[in-house]
C-alpha cells in the first residue's frame, strides 16, 4: 500500500502545465483558460530551461580546463622592447567549445561597432534554450603598424578570446579566475650581455609590470568594496558560506578577478584559506538554486492541480 501511494504521488508531481493544457482542450476551456495555460508552459519551460543551464554550467567547471600561452609577442617601442606570451583565439576555442558541447552548450558571437569602438558580445546558449552573455568594447588596434582593416580586426579577435574566457569563467596559464593564481612574478635579472640579454631584461621588465598592475587593481577593489569583503569574512567565519557566495557573486565581475590575487602575490583581500572557503561555497550556492528551481516548479504544478 506504502508503494502504490508514493507510485501516486510521483505521478501528480509529474504533472506539467502542458498537460493541464492538454487536459483544457479536451474539456473544452474557454480562451482565457487556455491563454492563462499557455503563458505558464511558456514560464515552466523557462524555468526548466534555466535549470539545465545552470547544471551544465556547474558540470563544465567541475573539470579544470588548461590553456597554454603558445604565442609569442615581441615589438619595440619608444619605451623600450616589450616580449610576453599569450593564448591565441584558436587555443581558447579548442580547449572550451567541446568542453562546452559535452554538455549541451555553444557559444556565439555578436560584434558591432560605433566609430574606432568595437564591441563584441559572446553568448552561451544551453540546448533548452536558456543563455548568459558578456560584451567587451575596445579601440581598433592599430599598433605595428596595421592598416584600418586590420586594426579592426585585430581587437575583434581580441575581444572574442576574452569574452569568451569571461563568460564561462576560464583563464588562460598566468591569469587568475575567482581564486586561481597569479603568474609568478619574475625575479631580478641577474646581468648579462648581446642581444639575448636585452631581449630578457625587456620581457622580465614588461612581467614585473603586468604583475605590479594586478596588484594596483587588487587594491583598488578591496578599497571599493571593503564593506563586502568585511561581510564575507564575517560569513566564512561564521560558518554561513551561502551568504558569503551571494555578496561575492553580487560583486562587479571584473573586481572579483582582482579580489582574487593570492596572499602570496600581494593580494591582501582574503587568505588562500577564505579563498577556498568562497570556491566551495560557490558551488554550494550553484546547488541551492538548481533545489529551489526545482521546488518552485513542484509547486506550480502542484497548485495548477488542486
Amino acid at each position: 500500500m506504502k508503494t502504490d501511494i508514493t507510485t501516486a504521488t510521483e505521478t501528480r508531481m509529474a504533472v506539467t502545465p502542458a498537460d493541464l493544457l492538454l487536459k483544457a482542450v479536451e474539456s473544452g476551456a474557454d480562451l482565457d483558460r487556455m491563454e492563462q495555460l499557455m503563458a505558464l508552459q511558456e514560464r515552466w519551460e523557462a524555468n526548466q530551461a534555466k535549470k539545465a543551464f545552470v547544471e551544465a554550467m556547474v558540470e563544465f567547471k567541475s573539470k579544470p580546463i588548461i590553456i597554454g600561452k603558445n604565442k609569442h609577442v615581441s615589438f619595440t617601442t619608444s619605451k623600450g622592447r616589450t616580449e610576453y606570451d599569450h593564448a591565441e583565439l584558436v587555443d581558447v576555442t579548442e580547449a572550451i567549445v567541446p568542453r562546452l558541447a559535452e554538455h549541451g552548450l555553444s557559444h556565439d558571437w555578436s560584434v558591432s561597432q560605433e566609430g574606432t569602438k568595437i564591441t563584441v558580445t559572446c553568448t552561451i546558449t544551453h540546448r533548452l534554450g536558456h543563455s548568459k552573455s558578456v560584451s567587451m568594447t575596445a579601440p581598433a588596434d592599430d599598433s605595428g603598424g596595421k592598416n584600418s582593416i586590420q586594426a579592426i580586426a585585430s581587437a575583434k579577435t581580441y575581444l572574442e578570446r576574452y569574452t569568451l574566457l569571461a563568460v564561462t569563467g576560464t583563464a588562460t596559464g598566468g591569469e587568475d579566475d575567482d581564486g586561481r593564481g597569479y603568474e609568478d612574478p619574475p625575479q631580478d635579472p641577474a646581468p648579462t650581455q648581446g642581444a639575448d640579454a636585452d631581449r630578457r631584461f625587456h620581457s622580465r621588465e614588461a612581467k614585473d609590470e603586468r604583475a605590479q598592475q594586478k596588484i594596483e587593481r587588487h587594491l583598488k577593489a578591496a578599497a571599493k568594496n571593503a564593506e563586502s569583503i568585511t561581510y564575507i569574512k564575517e560569513r566564512l567565519a561564521a560558518g554561513d558560506g551561502i551568504a558569503a557566495a551571494k555578496e561575492w557573486q553580487a560583486l562587479d565581475e571584473w573586481d572579483r578577478v582582482a579580489l582574487s590575487l593570492t596572499a602570496e602575490k600581494g593580494g591582501t583581500a582574503f587568505t588562500d584559506e577564505q579563498g577556498r572557503q568562497i570556491s566551495a561555497a560557490k558551488a554550494q550556492l550553484a546547488e541551492q538554486i538548481k533545489a529551489e528551481a526545482d521546488r518552485e516548479a513542484e509547486r506550480v504544478a502542484k497548485e495548477n492541480l488542486s
